[in-house]
C-alpha cells in the first residue's frame, strides 16, 4: 500500500478487548501521531459507528466479514489481538487488498505450558487425588493409579509454534513425540511424524494445535475417539469446535478415555447446565492458557505496532494476508 501524503492522522479503532486494558496500546499509537478510539464491543453496529472513517481495526473477537467491511470503506489494515485469525474473513480481506497481520508469538510459551501441565495433570491423576484427599482418603483410594510420563507417547495434531514448543519441552518426560501436519515444513527433531489416524492409535495423550477450519471442525468425532488407546487423555488448547462435545462426553462415560482437558469450548463460558461443567473426568481452565502478565501486556501493545509498521514502512511485522502478493485480485 502507497502511504498518502493527505492523510497525516491515521484513524485505529479498537474493536472488543474483553478482560484487556487496551491503554497500553493506545498510548503507542498516540505517540505514533496516530487517533485511537475503543470500542469495547463485538457488535457490528457499534463498530461500523465508531470505525466509519477508520483506516485500521485492531480486533479481539469481533467478527470482521464482508457486511461490516462494507460499511468500513477506508479500512486498508485489520490487526488481530491472536496468533488465530479465524475471526476475519481473510478471503475477503485478500479480495479487497487489505493487509490482516497476528501475534503469532505473543503467547506461544505460554499455551505450550499450559498444554503440558494439563497433559501432565491428566496422566498423574491430579484431580482425582485432590479429591481424594478432601474426600478424606489416602493413596489406597485411587480409582485409577496414575502413570508414568516416560512410558507415553505425546501425540500432536499440528506442528505450529505451539505444538513445536510442547514437544521440546515435553521431550524429557515423555517416552516417544509423535506428530501429524501434512502442510508443516519446519519439523523438530524427535518427533515422529505420522498419518491422523496411525498417531491417534498410538497416542496415549493427544493435544491438539491446530486452526479451526472446515476441514478440522468437529474433528474429534465419535469415530476418531472410538480409534483412540482406553485409557488415553485429549487436550485442547486449540479451538473449542475442534471437538464434538456428545462425542466426548460419551467416550468419557464410557472408561475409552481415562480424562480429557479443555480450555476452549464451542460456546464460551458453557451454559450453567453443560455437562462439560460437571463431568468428573474433565479438567477444565476458562480459556486462559494464554494468561499471564507479559502475555496481557503483549496483546494490546503488539497490534498497535503491527499497525504502525504498517502506516510508517508500508508493511506489518507479521501479515496473514498480504495485498502486495495478489495485487490482480485487489479491488481499485
Amino acid at each position: 500500500m502507497a502511504l498518502e501524503d493527505d492523510v497525516p492522522r491515521p484513524v485505529v479503532v479498537i474493536t472488543d478487548t474483553e478482560e484487556l486494558d487496551p491503554e497500553p496500546g493506545v498510548r503507542l499509537l498516540a505517540d505514533a501521531g496516530c487517533e485511537a478510539r475503543v470500542v469495547g464491543s463485538r457488535d457490528p453496529e457499534a463498530i461500523a459507528a465508531a470505525a466509519h472513517d477508520a483506516d485500521a481495526l485492531i480486533v479481539g473477537y469481533a467478527r470482521v466479514d464482508a457486511d461490516l467491511l462494507d460499511r468500513l470503506p477506508k479500512v486498508r489494515m485489520v490487526a488481530t489481538m491472536s496468533a488465530g485469525y479465524d475471526m476475519i474473513d481473510t478471503a475477503e480481506a485478500e479480495r479487497r487488498g487489505l493487509w490482516v497481520a497476528n501475534l503469532p508469538h505473543s503467547a506461544t510459551e505460554d499455551v505450550a505450558v499450559h498444554a503440558l501441565a494439563q497433559a501432565l495433570s491428566l496422566t498423574r491423576r491430579l484431580t482425582q487425588a485432590d479429591a481424594v484427599v478432601r474426600g478424606g482418603g489416602w493413596n489406597t483410594d485411587f480409582a485409577e493409579v496414575p502413570r508414568r510420563a516416560s512410558e507415553l507417547t505425546l501425540g500432536l495434531v499440528g506442528m505450529g509454534r505451539i505444538a513445536r514448543t510442547l514437544a521440546r519441552l515435553a521431550a524429557p518426560l515423555f517416552g516417544r513425540i509423535v506428530a501429524h501436519d501434512p502442510r508443516a515444513t519446519d519439523w523438530p527433531e524427535g518427533v515422529e511424524r505420522l498419518d491422523l489416524d496411525t498417531l491417534v492409535e498410538c497416542a496415549d495423550v493427544l493435544s491438539l494445535h491446530t486452526p479451526s477450519t472446515p476441514q478440522t471442525r468437529g474433528m474429534v468425532d465419535a469415530g476418531l475417539l472410538a480409534r483412540m488407546r482406553p485409557g488415553s487423555v485429549l487436550v485442547n488448547v486449540s479451538r473449542g469446535d475442534l471437538v464434538v462435545p456428545d462425542a466426548l462426553l460419551a467416550a468419557l462415560d464410557s472408561g475409552r478415555l481415562a480424562g480429557a482437558a479443555l480450555d476452549v469450548f464451542p460456546v464460551e463460558p458453557p451454559a450453567a447446565d453443560d455437562r462439560l461443567r460437571s463431568h468428573p473426568r474433565l479438567l477444565l481452565s476458562p480459556h486462559s492458557a494464554f494468561l499471564t502478565d507479559a502475555s496481557l501486556r503483549a496483546y494490546v501493545t503488539e497490534p498497535a505496532r503491527n499497525v504502525i509498521a504498517w502506516w510508517t514502512t508500508g508493511r506489518p511485522h507479521t501479515p496473514v494476508v498480504d495485498p502486495t502478493t495478489h495485487a490482480q485480485g485487489a479491488l481499485a
